[in-house]
């Protein structure tokens, strides 16, 4: 299994270094530019046109690398367990979901050439679909120890007692998924900003997933610390997807970094924020992710307080939200905001995993 998530991360990036610049070369052959904000950056003009859908290219690579890592481990080793895991599935398939309803999106802005792309009902209700069809999906499949994909507990490092119910763990789902994918979404307004942050949160999660399998409750006599083992259903395979998503990611950032020569576009926003949300509640991290995804919660709050306080107060807390877009007003560099974001991001995936780390030992 330790394989797969070395074979999951390589052909990940290979597939995105190699087809990012083949699906570059065909958006721009058929004209589909990204729209820019009259309201924004005067910097941002000269991106009007740049080639946008670009999460396509990782959301294809991380699934081929999720099913091609398995094959070729089953090759080599026919005795080893190469099969995909219903954990593992869901969250996939909750980047694909979301990630249609993101293309649907781009498509509308740049085809019917209406910048506000699909209407906000529309939008809403195709991603209540497939966030609620993750969250029924993911309390389905127990394994032989009655653990399914996800739990109806609340968790941080791990589940910590309080069973909130199928209903209220849906509705729970759903804001995680919202919630995230609106993260990503804001977070995705400087090139390579929002993809590199996503690869540390990603690396994070390949961590946490061989943490668990190494510690988890199934091997009660390899464990090194019994008291603290991990009743997650596939954290091996959550692994792998984590890893696959790490190296797609990493790929699709040699071309989006500055100046970007393709945008992921709500396509790939709302697939990484799904995702996220995914490896968050099937790993049993769930509010672990607001400190692993910190940046992304950082932007988000900059928003919620810029409209709160202009609706209230009539005056702007900020020259511009969201946060990035402020700096760049204050005469920061694009590439400054942007590296100094990702310092503020590795640092929040420091603390995180520090803490994650520090619930294992002190149990």
């Amino acid at each position: 299994m330790m394989k797969q998530i070395l074979f999951a991360g390589v052909i990940g990036l290979f597939l995105t270094l190699v087809g990012t610049p083949l699906l570059i070369k065909l958006l721009a052959r058929k004209g589909y530019g990204q729209y820019i904000r009259d309201d924004g950056p005067r910097e941002h003009a000269s991106k009007r046109g740049t080639p946008t859908m670009g999460g396509i290219a990782f959301i294809l690579a991380t699934v081929a690398a999720y099913f091609l890592a398995k094959v070729i481990t089953s090759y080599l080793d026919p005795k080893a367990d190469a099969a995909p895991t219903f954990s593992g599935l869901l969250v996939l398939g909750l980047m694909v979901g979301m990630g249609l309803v993101g293309f649907l999106d781009d498509y509308i802005k740049i085809v019917k050439r209406r910048s506000l792309g699909l209407r906000a009902k529309a939008k809403m209700a195709g991603q209540l679909i497939v966030g609620i069809a993750f969250a029924v999906l993911a309390l389905q499949f127990a394994d032989s120890r009655g653990n399914t994909p996800a739990s109806t507990k609340l968790s941080f490092i791990s589940d910590f007692g309080w069973t909130i119910g199928p209903v209220l763990f849906v509705v729970w789902a759903l804001f995680m998924i919202l919630a995230m994918s609106n993260g990503v979404n804001l977070t995705d307004g400087l090139d390579g900003l929002a993809t590199g942050a996503s690869v540390l949160v990603f690396g994070a999660y390949t961590f946490i997933g061989v943490w668990q399998f190494q510690e988890s409750c199934a091997n009660a006599t390899t464990l090194t610390n019994p008291g603290a083992c991990y009743e997650v259903r596939d954290p091996l395979d959550l692994a792998v997807v984590a890893s696959a998503l790490m190296g797609a990611c990493l790929g699709f950032l040699w071309w989006n970094t500055s100046p970007a020569k393709i945008f992921m576009g709500d396509t790939g926003s709302l697939a990484l924020g799904g995702v996220l949300a995914g490896l968050a509640i099937c790993s049993r991290t769930e509010l672990l992710m607001a400190i692993l995804g910190g940046l992304f919660v950082l932007i988000t709050m900059s928003v919620v307080i810029q409209v709160g306080s202009f609706k209230m107060t009539g005056k702007r807390v900020f020259r511009m939200a969201p946060l990035q877009h402020h700096f760049e007003l204050k005469g920061w560099s694009e590439v400054l905001v942007v590296v100094r974001f990702w310092i503020i991001q590795g640092i929040c995936v420091m603390v995180g995993l520090g803490l994650f780390y520090a619930g294992w030992a002190t149990k």
